[in-house]
């Protein structure tokens, strides 16, 4: 698309004489130039003539970073901010920060990039790549680099999956969950509706906090003040409060009730879906692994994050006690965390979040080593559209790709934010096409709509451009 802050660049004069001398040329000639005409021609003309229809809205070599600004929805399902690097060739990349993060991550890094040709990719994320973390500071670094590889896909008119080195597959499969309830059969027919939809694969989460009110299900329930909610953001309370640190575990009762939800479940769907599982709650490693013991007759894809990513150790232990395969990585930041995980085979398969590991190419770097390691790779993901078709096209480049999350099923204009006849999920799949870049167009009219309140669309960012500090992190 073009904004006001792309200027395409001016062609010569002379080189917009000689062009349209020669297609004046042509035109007179009737059935245009005969190939002995055309040999006769200066070769800038014979070039300009051959190249005629090709598009010129880019020339990737010239290509030059001109602004960055960001705009940041809501209810996607929860905040999105969505980055726009714009070009002085007209064309702008889109790129997503992750969920719930700071806006902020991404535009301290535009005084970085204004200038830069967004083609070079690599060298750019080398760059700024130290302004990243774990969690949601992985966002801005994240959403940059899916930004710098749609524009490079418009640039020279493929797909990124292309750019990648092609897909394996071009049809990505999804995986989706539902919103809890405390009826066990409610909350099944909430997972067969989902089957009925098309969807291939389930997750369910499934907190403690669904039997906690029981009497007998939980131990140290009266620790936390009865608030063991997992989500708590206050410093000192159980949502922050790792794992092994709650004094929290689970009863037999409690595992039993628990197991009531998995049951119920699989009596509603049946085993030929596959189905993981996440959020069961924050409680030890003893209990970690008891609980996957009682659910190990359900045949789950996965137990998902049981205690944090960097407890290597810890997860060695529940992996080797349990016959349930076990998973994590949403908030791991590089390949460099992901690779001791693999190197010392602490969990079975590992979950990604593009929008946190470090964008697109990060994230293909990280599923080829998990598969060296024997090891495959769903990828976490809950935003818009454009994350979205970012991890769609990590998918379609990676070979032991398994299942991409879709979080949006309850989200009614998820889809109205791209301008697409077809909508981009059809019964639990997307379909990529050889579409340049992401391959969709953003539809900002739209996006409008469901800003943040108090946010804007893609406002100015002046304050952001200048940059102040000494970056390089060695002597």
């Amino acid at each position: 698309m073009r904004d006001e802050a792309s200027a395409p660049e001016e062609t010569t004069r002379s080189e917009g004489k000689s062009r349209r001398s020669l297609l004046k040329l042509s035109a007179a000639g009737l059935g245009g130039l005969s190939l002995g005409a055309l040999a006769m021609r200066p070769v800038e003309e014979q070039v300009d003539y051959l190249s005629q229809n090709v598009s010129r809205a880019s020339k990737p070599s010239q290509l030059k970073i001109t602004d960055l600004r960001v705009a940041v929805l809501d209810g996607v399902p929860f905040t999105s901010p969505i980055v726009r690097i714009s070009t002085n060739q007209g064309i702008s990349g889109y790129g997503e920060v992750r969920d719930d993060a700071d806006k902020r991550y991404a535009l301290e890094l535009k005084s970085r990039l204004l200038g830069e040709n967004p083609c070079n990719v690599e060298m750019l994320f080398k760059r700024i790549k130290q302004f990243g973390n774990h969690g949601r500071r992985g966002g801005g670094v994240s959403g940059v680099e899916m930004a710098l590889w749609d524009l490079a896909g418009k640039a020279y008119g493929v797909p990124v999956f292309a750019l990648l080195g092609g897909a394996y597959r071009k049809k990505i499969r999804l995986y989706t969950d539902t919103t809890e309830s405390e009826n066990p059969k409610e909350y099944a027919a909430r997972m067969k509706d989902r089957v009925d939809k098309g969807f291939t694969f389930l997750k369910m989460d499934l907190g403690l906090e669904l039997v906690a009110k029981k009497p007998g299900t939980v131990v140290g329930r009266s620790y936390w003040d009865d608030n063991l909610e997992q989500y708590n953001g206050d410093p000192g309370s159980y949502g922050q409060t790792q794992h092994n640190f709650t004094m929290v575990q689970l009863t037999d009762k409690g595992l039993e009730m628990m197991a009531e939800y998995v049951e119920a479940v699989r009596d509603a769907i049946g085993y030929d879906i596959p189905m993981g599982m996440d959020h069961t709650g924050h409680f030890d490693v003893n209990t970690a692994i008891r609980l996957a013991n009682r659910f190990e007759r359900y045949n789950l894809a996965w137990l998902e994050d049981l205690v944090p990513w960097f407890h290597t150790e810890d997860w060695k232990e529940i992996t080797k006690a349990v016959n349930v395969p076990t998973m994590t990585g949403e908030d791991i930041y590089g390949l460099e965390a992901f690779r001791k995980l693999c190197d010392e085979d602490a969990v079975d398969l590992i979950q990604p979040d593009p929008a946190t590991a470090g964008g697109i190419l990060e994230t293909k770097r990280i599923g080829d080593y998990a598969a060296e390691k024997g090891k495959a790779m769903p990828l976490h993901y809950a935003g818009s559209p454009v994350g979205a078709m970012a991890s769609a096209h990590i998918a379609a480049a990676t070979e032991t790709f398994v299942a991409l999350e879709y979080h949006a099923t309850d989200v009614p204009f998820w889809n109205d934010l791209v301008k697409q006849e077809e909508p981009l999920m059809n019964k639990g799949w997307y379909q990529l096409t050889d579409k340049p870049g992401l391959g969709i167009e953003m539809d900002e009219k739209e996006m409008a709509k469901h800003l943040l309140k108090g946010e804007k669309l893609f406002a100015p960012t002046p304050e952001w451009s200048k940059k102040v500090a000494w970056d390089r992190t060695w002597s």
